[in-house]
């Protein structure tokens, strides 16, 4: 794990920005349409810690983005190259836009100067998305990535992430993936190579340090 000040150096609020992937009532709410996935978010406190992490940025003034993900209900641009795609068509809860499966799920609080992302195909929230364009508007050199799932969304968000040049930070209890114990295995032997893993505490214990600590640093 790194060091307060090797974190505190990382998360500067003007540069940093925090990511939940697919928290969405869909996916991790009581009606999900992947109830394993929403039970091992819930249970294992993953979705309390995203909801903690937002908290915390909504008051230390760092930028939170919603990345959803979302079909037509005529399924149009949807991709269907991947098993995965083609489950979903079959699931009896689906992502459709405007429906209540696709509403960023409690107990995460949406600001009004958060940025929800809503993508109609492919597995990532960054790769042909607004996500990384909006990213260098904001003048982020920092990702924090929460969110589900630890299988698929999320460490394509953290690959895609440091492929283009910022550097990703991991809480990762506020990671939830299937079956639970994949979850910190792939964040150790994976995405540790690529990318600084905390814990929830470590990252709000930096979010949220006192005014005149961030103004000496």
């Amino acid at each position: 794990m790194p060091s307060y000040a090797e974190l505190s150096e990382l998360l500067d609020p003007p540069t940093t920005v925090l990511l939940t992937v697919e928290c969405q009532e869909g996916v991790v709410g009581a009606d999900s349409a992947l109830p394993e996935l929403a039970e091992a978010a819930r249970s294992g406190g993953a979705l309390a810690n995203v909801a903690r992490l937002v908290a915390a940025a909504h008051a230390g003034g760092v930028q939170v983005v919603h990345a959803i993900a979302e079909r037509r209900p005529d399924g149009r641009g949807a991709s269907r190259n991947a098993r995965l795609f083609r489950a979903a068509e079959r699931l009896p809860v689906r992502q459709l836009t405007g429906t209540h499966a696709v509403r960023v799920a409690a107990p995460i609080e949406v600001a009004e100067e958060d940025i929800v992302v809503r993508r109609l195909h492919g597995l990532s929230p960054l790769q042909g998305t607004d996500v990384d364009p909006l990213l260098r508007n904001l003048g982020c050199r920092t990702l924090i990535v929460t969110g589900v799932s630890a299988n698929v969304a999320v460490p394509n968000a953290v690959f895609d992430a440091v492929n283009r040049g910022y550097t990703a930070v991991v809480p990762a209890d506020a990671v939830a993936g299937v079956p639970a114990d994949y979850t910190p295995a792939m964040i150790r032997h994976t995405l540790a190579l690529v990318a600084t893993v905390a814990t929830t505490d470590e990252v709000l214990a930096c979010l949220t340090r006192p005014r005149d600590e961030l103004r000496r640093a």
